[in-house]
């Protein structure tokens, strides 16, 4: 994806407090209170430009959604969609994913959900992977235990990967498709990139993994 840079995105983000937590280290072990409930909180990881958390959070009220993406300039794309359509169930960091237990208590967050990560090809940067060991472990330290994370790619050696990973790591796969758009799946939100590929031709892979 060619970035386009908004010098102005950290003015902005900054500006809109309500939804965009600048310091998320500060919040952990805080968020049922930042979002004033006990609903379950969904974390996605690498939201892009935020079609897919900003969908979710407006089909179930009942779920708080949490997005973080490393890059602020594609952030902007996601509060405005959330300022759009006036969302008061999701938030935003602009943060590294890989900080994940810096910013949450164990057991804090109820699901996570990985959508067209950078499949980091060479084998030398299989940790930056969001699939590999390194981020199992994280998602687990963060999760209600037996929970899960939802997993879409259209990169078939990460998906490979990835099962390969889930399992070695000692994760149930609770749902598997290599074809997600061919399967009977109701409620699928679609991603930009989904949307992309497939209108291409190119299959979705999609699974469902729970820790134990």
């Amino acid at each position: 994806m060619r970035l386009r840079h908004k010098p102005w995105a950290q003015e902005k983000l900054e500006s809109h407090p309500e939804c965009v937590i600048m310091a998320p280290e500060q919040m952990k072990g805080k968020w049922a209170a930042l979002f004033g409930n006990d609903n379950p909180i969904h974390i996605e990881i690498g939201t892009g430009k935020g079609q897919f958390v900003t969908g979710m959070a407006e089909l179930h009220p009942e779920i708080n959604y949490i997005g973080i993406e490393i890059q602020k300039s594609v952030m902007i794309d996601v509060l405005d969609k959330i300022i759009a359509k006036d969302l008061k169930n999701i938030k935003l960091l602009p943060t590294d994913g890989a900080l994940l237990t810096e910013f949450f208590e164990q057991g804090e967050i109820s699901q996570i959900y990985l959508n067209f990560s950078d499949p980091w090809p060479k084998k030398r940067h299989e940790k930056r992977r969001l699939t590999s060991e390194p981020f199992l472990k994280s998602y687990q330290d963060v999760l209600v235990p037996g929970q899960e994370i939802h997993f879409k790619t259209d990169n078939r050696g990460l998906f490979e990967y990835s099962l390969i990973s889930f399992t070695n790591f000692g994760l149930s796969l609770e749902y598997v498709s290599l074809d997600l758009h061919a399967s009977e799946m109701e409620g699928n939100v679609q991603t930009e990139y989904e949307q992309k590929f497939s209108a291409k031709g190119q299959p979705i892979y999609r699974c469902e993994v729970k820790f134990h």
